[in-house]
């Protein structure tokens, strides 16, 4: 039995290494990815276009204005002079926001009044406006708390008219709160499962393309040896991937590894067995290479779409929320980033990793069952 599977091992090896376009298929393209997606998917806002409109050129106006510049969140495209041109920039697209200064903004300022200071946003992108509407918010408060603090002092014998509140926050696990250390281990996650899903489906099928799996029939091997010969090396190809697409995300981009790196392979072993028996059940139902490309996207985008990689479970109706549960990528995801970001172990995700491998042996089973129907 043991020699039968060694000489599929060494035969599938050397069909996989064999191709240079293979070979960089599967180790130089996931690195590729990983650096273009850590700075491609990302939720954070920056050069903001901004246009200015001041009827009131006054100091305070002006000072309004570099503290937006010197946020580094906006740069000013776009000096307004009239009503006109607003719609204009904003219908182009040539600009994101427009702060509109009235006449005696500066006055009302000073005197203590409210002075009214108008946003317009483009909306379009109703995430991205909200960010900005946020950045804007509190560069406007800090602004309006300095004057508050100024024009209170000048009165004599009275201390400030209002009670402040001073908010000071704290953000665990990711301090700075860049989007790039909750992206890179997802994408991570999403690259195993796409390799391991293509790998495994196409290789299968390719037996069936040229007229192998006919000889195989024939043959002692039996359809378990056959599969083991066939997922084990795509196991060991897909742990070397997650090393390296792990050492680019933690040395190119600086996300922190905080947790156990044998617990981070353990669980792996268990989401791989999911996507590879996904692939093993694709590669039964198709008949050509190309039918099961197609069949995996089919599988991989809602599977990415339903795990929390991009949209918050939680704010997904109640039906699609269950759902999730049959997604081995929702159990990764908050195992890989429970991992790096948080450092926690075992005790906090084994119910996670027991999903996955639950999930991982029925696929695996379901896979095999249907695999033996069509050497038989």
């Amino acid at each position: 039995m043991w020699e039968r599977i060694k000489q599929i091992l060494i035969k599938e090896f050397i069909q996989i290494l064999r191709d240079p376009r293979s070979r960089a298929i599967i180790f130089a393209m996931p690195v590729v990815q990983v650096i273009i997606f850590g700075y491609a998917v990302t939720t954070d806002v920056k050069n903001v276009s901004l246009a200015i409109y001041d009827q009131d050129n006054s100091i305070h106006s002006r000072e309004v204005t570099a503290r937006f510049v010197e946020s580094g969140y906006f740069h000013i495209d776009a000096f307004v002079e009239r009503e006109e041109q607003i719609r204009e920039l904003l219908d182009r697209g040539q600009i994101q926001v427009l702060l509109r200064f009235n006449k005696g903004f500066g006055q009302d300022l000073t005197s203590g009044r409210k002075a009214p200071l108008q946003m317009i946003l483009d909306g379009t992108d109703s995430n991205t406006a909200a960010i900005i509407l946020g950045y804007s918010s509190k560069i406007v408060s800090l602004y309006s708390r300095e004057i508050l603090v100024q024009w209170s002092s000048r009165l004599q014998g009275s201390g400030p008219l209002f009670s402040q509140i001073n908010l000071e926050s704290r953000a665990w696990f990711n301090e700075n709160l860049e989007s790039r250390n909750f992206f890179v281990p997802g994408v991570i996650a999403l690259l195993v499962m796409l390799i391991t899903l293509l790998l495994t489906s196409m290789a299968v099928v390719r037996e069936k393309e040229i007229g192998t799996m006919e000889q195989i029939m024939v043959t002692p091997i039996t359809p378990r040896e056959f599969i083991l010969g066939k997922t084990v090396p795509f196991i060991l190809i897909s742990f070397i991937d997650v090393l390296l697409i792990s050492l680019v995300g933690v040395f190119w981009f600086e996300v922190p590894i905080r947790g156990n790196l044998a617990l981070l392979f353990l669980a792996t072993g268990f989401y791989i067995m999911s996507t590879l028996g996904v692939g093993l059940l694709i590669s039964t139902i198709s008949r050509t290479q190309q039918q099961a490309m197609m069949s995996a996207f089919f599988f991989v985008f809602p599977a990415m779409l339903l795990s929390g990689f991009i949209f918050p479970i939680a704010n997904m109706p109640e039906p699609v929320q269950w759902l999730t549960y049959i997604n081995p990528l929702r159990y990764f995801l908050v195992i890989i980033r429970g991992i790096f970001l948080k450092g926690i172990g075992v005790d906090i995700l084994w119910p996670h990793m027991t999903a996955l491998l639950i999930i991982g042996l029925l696929v695996l089973w379901v896979a095999s069952k249907r695999f033996k129907k069509t050497m038989s």
